[in-house]
């Protein structure tokens, strides 16, 4: 069990001796996303970026003499929070002007601004939701399908991943079958809804995805599946 202690914003496990998840356990549960922590031999990954409440930077054990890639699965507020606080950042290309910009129209943080109970305790005393803004992260690189990230040790494959939202990517170690999936599947409900969403798109993703030869995923949201797991998510969709 993870134990938070009362006075962080950020609850943490690790994975792996080189892998951490964080989360932001007072944020409301459709916007309490996973943040992860990927040491390598060169550079770390960080992958997705919470909702920028409190410094992500400054929770992460980062060496100082080692790269930090920042790479953002796509531009939702609940990935793009702290995306700003980082020197390299990485995003697929259908979205850069949105993380340039950071709208709401492309982020959706209009919907946790005006939602009842965005967070279960504020991350400091005189923190309103209304006040809510994300900070503009422009791209130093784009990302597409094909891509990699190298750390050194380990070489992420990026997948483009469409139907959550344009720019959705995930990550593939294809040697270790490690898999960030970002939030084109996690477990829990699938949200297929929101401007930029597309089904039809969403679909070849899942029949994509369902193919998909992993090991382990560590979604958007929720816990890690094994291959199994996500191909019955993936096909359940399908079927629905």
């Amino acid at each position: 069990m993870t134990v938070v202690p009362p006075t962080a914003w950020f609850a943490r496990e690790s994975l792996t001796p080189d892998l951490t998840r964080l989360w932001e356990p007072c944020v409301h549960a459709f916007f309490q996303a996973n943040i992860f922590h990927l040491r390598g031999r060169d550079a770390d990954l960080v992958l997705d970026f919470g909702m920028g409440l409190s410094s992500l930077r400054g929770a992460l054990e980062l060496t100082e003499s080692k790269p930090v890639l920042a790479v953002a699965s796509h531009g939702h507020v609940d990935h793009v929070g702290s995306f700003h606080e980082f020197e390299q950042r990485f995003g697929h290309v259908a979205e850069q002007a949105a993380f340039a910009e950071m709208r709401d129209d492309d982020t959706l943080a209009s919907l946790f601004r005006d939602m009842d109970g965005a967070v279960t305790r504020p991350p400091v005393p005189s923190w309103q939701a209304a006040d809510y803004r994300l900070d503009p992260a422009p791209l130093t690189a784009c990302l597409a399908e094909g891509d990699t990230i190298d750390l050194g040790n380990v070489r992420l494959r990026v997948l483009h991943l469409p139907g959550h939202s344009p720019g959705s990517i995930g990550l593939l170690d294809e040697q270790g079958g490690l898999f960030f999936s970002g939030d084109a599947i996690y477990r829990g409900g699938l949200v297929d809804d929101v401007p930029g969403a597309d089904k039809i798109v969403y679909r070849r993703t899942m029949e994509r995805l369902a193919r998909l030869d992993i090991a382990v995923a560590h979604g958007g949201h929720g816990d890690s599946m094994d291959r199994a797991a996500m191909q019955a998510i993936a096909l359940d969709y399908l079927r629905d």
